[in-house]
């Protein structure tokens, strides 16, 4: 069974997903660590609640991108992490992670990349008026949302939706989506070099 840590910055959605997944044995996988960057994201509590040990940081009490992702390498370490998986972690990994973990991380986005990478991508979509949007899973490199994509599925815009409905379509696909992929990773390999794009 593979040990995991989630990288979250803010409510957990994703990272409670996996962890309902896991408990309901869709998953064979272990969450050994949850890494935060913001002390009062409600991701925290909902760790806390789970036994999961957290290590959360202010990067500006550090020097640089490396200092911090120096002592998160450290933490992956001491607790045997195969995996890295971003599920809402608002920040672009640095050379020490990337070189770290290379091949064995990634991240959930909801769009259908290279279509609105970045923040606010379901408000993107909404304002550029396209008729189809979704999800993708990628391999994490050191552009944003750019690297090779995983899986992804589609959802269709309607007419009358709201930033708030997308929203919720969306966060559904990514709920079921996200631990399907990781399955598939855990289970058959997992690594960049010997993954290609799947339909869900």
């Amino acid at each position: 069974m593979k040990n995991i840590a989630v990288f979250a910055s803010g409510s957990g959605s994703n990272f409670q997903a996996i962890i309902d997944a896991i408990q309901a044995g869709k998953l064979d996988a272990h969450v050994t660590l949850l890494v935060c960057d913001h002390q009062d994201a409600f991701v925290v509590e909902r760790a806390k609640k789970l036994g999961i040990p957290s290590f959360v940081f202010q990067a500006k009490q550090y020097s640089s991108k490396e200092a911090y992702e120096k002592e998160i390498i450290l933490e992956l370490t001491n607790r045997d992490v195969d995996f890295v998986v971003l599920a809402g972690y608002m920040r672009i990994l640095g050379p020490t992670l990337l070189s770290g973990y290379e091949g064995r991380i990634v991240n959930i986005h909801p769009s259908l990349l290279p279509a609105f990478p970045g923040k606010d991508a379901i408000g993107q979509a909404l304002r550029a008026g396209v008729k189809e949007s979704g999800v993708t899973v990628h391999y994490v490199d050191e552009g944003m949302d750019t690297g090779p994509i995983i899986a992804q599925k589609s959802v269709s815009i309607d007419a009358n939706d709201t930033l708030e409905s997308l929203q919720t379509k969306i966060h559904a696909i990514e709920h079921m989506l996200y631990p399907a992929v990781l399955q598939t990773l855990m289970t058959q390999g997992g690594t960049e070099n010997d993954q290609k794009a799947r339909t869900y």
